[in-house]
């Protein structure tokens, strides 16, 4: 196949996983603290990178071996991601509406490596959304593609997680007054808006 045919889906699943990533949360939260406080920050960046990597893979293998073995459940898994989808980008566009600032004090008593890790981790598996995200979302649209293409749809996702952790953890400091006000959450939720209404639409009609 034409390296050229690879591009597609792994721009698709980067701006999918972007899209997913993005939206205000507390893991995002904890990994913009830690970056504006200089802590840990490459730990935690690798921790919440590596876990989407797990989840997103275990999400295209489990999801397409579910399907090959049962493909009625391949309008099952489409129109509930597609609704999906649309739940999201709606709930997008309502806070970019309704934006609010993300504040992550450095007023507070230094984090050591435990407890900056065992958090991470527990903002990370502990939170039924990412399994959403990844396993059951980015799974989906995913094996939406052809067999030799889903994989590249999940490079394209993981490396939209590597890259959003580290410009939020390593980058934090210098981010930290743009983060700071709502316009720029605002338009953050606007493109998280945009991509996840016009994926659950294509979703929805098989396209």
């Amino acid at each position: 196949m034409d390296f050229t045919g690879l591009l597609g889906p792994a721009a698709l699943g980067f701006g999918t996983g972007l899209a997913l990533i993005v939206a205000i949360g507390s893991q995002n939260a904890f990994v913009l603290r830690q970056g504006i406080r200089g802590e840990h920050v490459a730990a935690v960046v690798g921790v919440c990178s590596a876990s989407d990597a797990v989840l997103i893979a275990a999400g295209i293998a489990g999801v397409g071996a579910l399907l090959q073995a049962n493909p009625v459940i391949v309008y099952v898994v489409r129109f509930a991601g597609a609704a999906f989808l649309v739940a999201y980008g709606v709930m997008a566009a309502r806070r970019a509406f309704r934006p609010g600032a993300l504040t992550a004090s450095g007023r507070q008593p230094a984090v050591g490596l435990g407890a900056a890790l065992s958090t991470v981790l527990a903002l990370t598996w502990l939170n039924p959304h990412v399994y959403l995200d990844t396993v059951l979302l980015l799974g989906s649209v995913a094996n939406q593609q052809a067999q030799e293409l889903r994989w590249w749809f999940g490079a394209g996702a993981i490396a939209a997680s590597v890259l959003w952790f580290s410009a939020l953890g390593f980058g934090a400091r210098v981010l930290r007054p743009f983060f700071a006000r709502p316009s720029s959450w605002r338009i953050l939720d606007g493109f998280v808006a945009l991509v996840m209404l016009t994926l659950g639409i294509r979703l929805a009609v098989g396209g």
